[in-house]
């Protein structure tokens, strides 16, 4: 009898052992988990990032298909430009954010390279517009024409009208106070 009665008391001390050990296993399991799907979520993050880059590098290099299906327009949205009209019916200012629709990605960046000459020429060219000839719609199609036309100038001085960089110019907001 005193051995039946030594081996539950043997049993009861391994069980919180036992119970300590599987808590520090599986503790150890959860923090090597999440090690590893941090780590997969790292490398996952950083491939996508260098795919895009590689797409955006292979999209540059890959020249336009003529027969059938075009390439797909970049979009490059400038800042918001904010400029005082030319004294029409008192003092007003104009408020626009432009995107500007490019044949390419190459143009793309090359949009990057001129960006402050760009700028400077969109901003003289609005400053010397009145708030009255811009209301209307025909208005606001000459004025995307005369920034197109700029911007072409500036990128591409010698080129013909249908080999121009910027498409299109687009008008995302438009206030004249």
């Amino acid at each position: 009898m005193a051995k039946a009665e030594a081996k539950p008391a043997a049993d009861g001390e391994q069980a919180p052992k036992k119970k300590g050990k599987l808590l520090i296993i599986i503790i150890a399991a959860v923090v090597l988990l999440g090690a590893i799907g941090g780590g997969a979520l790292f490398m996952l993050k950083s491939s996508s990032h260098d795919d895009e880059e590689e797409v955006a590098s292979e999209t540059a290099a890959k020249p336009k298909k003529k027969s059938g299906k075009e390439a797909q327009p970049v979009y490059v949205a400038l800042e918001t430009f904010t400029v005082n009209l030319m004294p029409d019916q008192g003092e007003q200012y104009l408020q626009v954010a432009i995107s500007i629709e490019l044949d390419d990605a190459a143009a793309g960046e090359k949009i990057k390279v001129y960006m402050p000459k760009l700028r400077n020429t969109v901003m003289l060219l609005l400053s010397s517009k009145k708030g009255s000839d811009l209301v209307t719609t025909e208005g606001k199609e000459a004025l995307a024409l005369e920034i197109r036309q700029q911007m072409n100038t500036v990128l591409e001085p010698n080129s013909k009208a249908k080999d121009t960089p910027v498409k299109e110019v687009l008008f995302t907001s438009f206030i004249i106070q």
